[in-house]
């Protein structure tokens, strides 16, 4: 081959490779720009009009039922929810469970027989699963409610008396970012997922979505898809795996941060561990931790408190007769190694978030 025609090629390759590279910039700047909003402290956004929440409380009573007992990121806000309950006049008890749908169903039975007023689905039980069990509640005169559950552009089932969203498909998009931004937009990716959630479908649309605008070059190179009753015995070995089959994975993410515990001794089995970036959503205090340690990157957080106040906020406004907010009304926060000893050493639920949602909401439902 000619100098010349060396040359030639050479320069052609530049040129087509110019407008990716451009596309690759400006992905990035993207990044950041988004990644920004979610680094700055909380505000309190009132979700609705000021009233009086003791007047409608009072005497009432709310079961909770989450999809799982052993999430302690359910729990912990479901122990909040009873502290908010406290206050007002609610009294609010947990349908403890191990996540089988039998036992979900048994928890309708009990809300029937014992007359309560609320019945709370609470992040990860659909409600199509128990359809028959909303209509035995709703005839029982019991409000059958969803919350930390549905994203905003799901439609939602009609027999339920209202629902309190959130930005699953924000959280995906959120992480895809944060892989471009700290990847240098070269992030190898696997993706650790429970579909048998419905939340789980718009996070990871979200994730692919922003993924493919701002990170040309990444890629996700594994999915592992582990249902919820599974992930104590399953995570742990499917990841050693994809890590020992893909060396060059930089990132495993499990969507929900309470797979992290699963995740981590994988990381230190295989020798990963501190290597391999592991960013997550929920903001549990253990995960917190694994931060403070070094195990874990990124948790982006939601103070469980604040989503407490909020839940009880939605729910009771639609136990009285008044607007329902169309989301859970809880801001999104990033803790990193930058930031994670705010959140406490060890981190506590409701650290490192700020209070104005304590001060909010005692204002906004008249207790102040």
């Amino acid at each position: 081959m000619t100098k010349l025609r060396m040359t030639t090629l050479l320069v052609a390759a530049t040129v087509a490779a110019a407008p990716f590279a451009a596309q690759a910039q400006d992905g990035m700047a993207r990044a950041k720009e988004k990644l920004a909003t979610y680094t700055e402290k909380p505000e309190f956004v009132a979700p609705g009009d000021p009233f009086d929440i003791k007047q409608c409380a009072e005497g009432r009573k709310m079961l909770s039922i989450p999809n799982n007992s052993g999430n302690p990121f359910l729990k912990g806000i479901i122990d909040r929810m009873k502290a908010v309950g406290d206050k007002i006049g609610l009294e609010v008890v947990e349908w403890e469970n191990q996540g089988q749908p039998s036992q979900w169903v048994q928890g309708f039975d009990y809300a029937i027989r014992d007359e309560f007023d609320v019945i709370n689905l609470i992040s990860g039980i659909s409600p199509d699963t128990v359809e028959p069990q909303i209509k035995a509640a709703n005839d029982a005169g019991i409000k059958v409610m969803t919350s930390h559950f549905y994203d905003p552009s799901f439609p939602r089932n009609p027999l339920l008396s209202s629902s309190l969203p959130i930005g699953f498909n924000e959280i995906g998009r959120i992480l895809a970012n944060w892989v471009t931004v700290n990847t240098e937009g070269k992030g190898r990716v696997a993706l650790i997922v429970s579909r048998e959630v419905p939340p789980t479908i718009p996070l990871v649309d979200g994730f692919t979505e922003e993924l493919a605008a701002n990170c040309p070059d990444c890629e996700i190179a594994q999915e592992i898809n582990v249902g919820v009753a599974e992930w104590g015995t399953k995570i742990q070995p499917s990841v050693q795996s994809a890590l020992q089959a893909d060396p060059d994975i930089d990132v495993v993410i499990p969507i929900y941060d309470s797979m992290s515990q699963f995740v981590v001794p994988a990381l230190r089995l295989t020798g990963k561990l501190g290597q391999v970036k592991v960013p997550t959503f929920n903001g549990t205090p253990f995960v917190l931790d694994f931060i403070q340690q070094g195990a874990v990157s990124m948790d982006i957080g939601e103070s469980l408190d604040w989503i407490a106040y909020a839940t009880v906020d939605g729910h009771m406004r639609d136990l009285c007769g008044l607007p329902v907010p169309e989301k859970l009304n809880v801001p999104f926060y990033i803790f990193d190694e930058s930031n994670a000893k705010d959140a406490g050493t060890p981190a506590q639920f409701d650290t490192g978030y700020g209070d104005a949602y304590v001060s909010g909401f005692a204002k906004l439902w008249g207790l102040e």
